[in-house]
């Protein structure tokens, strides 16, 4: 399997701009928010246990899964978010282990923005955490959510705090809005990650 390079950062701190860098330069992703949307495609294991126990008000008009409502419907009730986390996480790890599998690289990208919050830092070789404040954060969720500054408040004040990420990280990228330098740093990560993931193939080799 390939050396696995965890990328992680809150909401609206680019994590996606990112990802799609490293996928630029040939890197494998393999992405929790993807793999998170599939295994509730219609008629899935998944989305037929979450619509047997919501019932038809968190589907559109075509029968599929309405996220948005479901978030709502399970944010201010903790038992119903553990409820639909024990059913989703276990789907989700299972998923990303068949990916994770196949590929042939010496490293992968792995998109998780909850990583630090699930506690799912130990599964891979190294974090790297996509920083920017929480004030260019809550102006970007509000921009591209079209939410008011409290709604982007209260999904940020149900996200890790930015000391406790950063202490998990190996290595950082600082995504503020006039970062000029975001190639640079990315094609020395890259080379970096290729050096870790080849050494540490051969030392598997050598075991």
């Amino acid at each position: 399997m390939s050396y696995i390079v965890a990328l992680t950062g809150g909401i609206g701190s680019g994590k996606s701009t990112v990802s799609d860098k490293f996928a630029s330069l040939g890197v494998p992703i393999v992405d929790a928010d993807i793999i998170s949307r599939q295994i509730v495609m219609l008629n899935t294991y998944a989305f037929n246990m979450i619509k047997q126990h919501f019932g038809s008000t968190i589907l559109n008009n075509d029968g599929s899964l309405n996220r948005a409502k479901l978030r709502k419907k399970i944010f201010n009730d903790p038992r119903e978010k553990n409820w639909l986390n024990n059913l989703l996480h276990p789907l989700i790890h299972q998923e990303t282990q068949r990916q994770l599998t196949l590929l042939n690289f010496p490293y992968v990208v792995w998109v998780v923005p909850l990583l630090i919050e699930n506690n799912l830092e130990h599964l891979a070789n190294r974090v790297l955490v996509i920083d920017v404040t929480p004030e260019e954060q809550i102006a970007r969720i509000m921009k591209r959510d079209k939410i008011s500054q409290q709604e982007a408040k209260n999904i940020l004040s149900n996200q890790v705090s930015r000391t406790r990420r950063l202490e998990k990280a190996d290595d950082i990228i600082n995504n503020h809005h006039n970062n000029l330098t975001l190639d640079e740093t990315l094609a020395k990560l890259h080379q970096k990650y290729i050096q870790l993931g080849m050494n540490a193939s051969q030392e598997t080799h050598n075991k």
